[in-house]
């Protein structure tokens, strides 16, 4: 890995105001580049809102309205974009789907593949892990539901994945959002050896409040930044390359220096999948 530059935005996204919030991703899009910022990841469903009753309504296709205004936006401030959108999925129902614009022009998709039980009946799971690449960094991404599965972020490790994305759209009912993360995040960046940069919806969005949260772990589970007040918020962190490459790379591999994945025994897991 080499170093690299990420934002993370906490936004406040209206049910259905597509060109509102597309104006906000704007909005923080430019200002992460004045601060020379690479890539962007903006929470689940940041574009439309977070609602399963009108996702049928709310969704497009890609290429699209929205995914060519994410590109001309990627290419005007020659910065990576990851943002939320529902997705028309050629079945009944749509994706949650975390769409990727580069400054290139190129568009790529994630589509949550583990819905929570209430989405199940508005949404199409997506069928694949997907793991992309900027400037010779692997990506991957997690969105919200699918980061409580250990499965998918060992395999986006084991595929070279240096920064695993988790954009969420979860509310104030579902209980503190710190606190939350802190049970089961740290693990997935600690066993996988990755950096997870997780954010989250904000405020009210006419029908539900959000809790917010933005929250970098290094590949050690450390608290890089966070922020976890109720307000729209930018978060620019700078991620280490020594840390993963020492870890992953690194010729003195000690009990605590170590890529754990290095020692599977595929062999005995086969009750992970039956």
């Amino acid at each position: 890995m080499q170093p690299v530059r990420i934002a993370l935005a906490q936004i406040n996204a209206q049910i259905g105001s597509i060109d509102r919030n597309l104006e906000t991703i704007a909005d923080f899009t430019s200002k992460a580049a004045s601060r020379n910022t690479e890539i962007i990841c903006f929470p689940e469903l940041a574009v439309c809102g977070y609602s399963s009753g009108h996702a049928a309504r709310l969704a497009e296709t890609i290429p699209g309205l929205t995914s060519r205004a994410l590109i001309s936006m990627a290419k005007k401030y020659n910065i990576t974009i990851l943002a939320g959108m529902v997705e028309k999925s050629g079945r009944t129902k749509p994706y949650i789907t975390q769409l990727l614009a580069t400054a290139e022009g190129t568009i790529h998709t994630f589509r949550k593949v583990h819905l929570g039980k209430k989405e199940l009946e508005f949404f199409s799971p997506g069928e694949n892990i997907v793991d992309f690449t900027y400037n010779n960094i692997k990506l991957g991404v997690g969105i919200c539901w699918d980061m409580h599965f250990p499965e998918m972020a060992t395999i986006l490790s084991l595929r070279g994945c240096e920064i695993i994305f988790a954009p969420h759209a979860s509310p104030v009912v579902a209980g503190d959002r710190k606190k939350i993360w802190l049970k089961y995040l740290p693990a997935r960046a600690y066993d996988n050896a990755v950096y997870v940069a997780a954010c989250n919806l904000v405020g009210n969005d006419g029908y539900q409040q959000f809790s917010g949260g933005l929250l970098v772990l290094d590949p050690k589970g450390n608290i890089v930044k966070e922020y976890f007040e109720q307000t729209e918020q930018l978060l620019v962190v700078d991620l280490d390359a020594e840390i993963i490459n020492s870890l992953r790379y690194g010729d003195e591999q000690s009990m605590g220096n170590a890529f754990y994945l290095n020692g599977r025994k595929p062999h005995l897991y086969g009750e992970l999948v039956e």
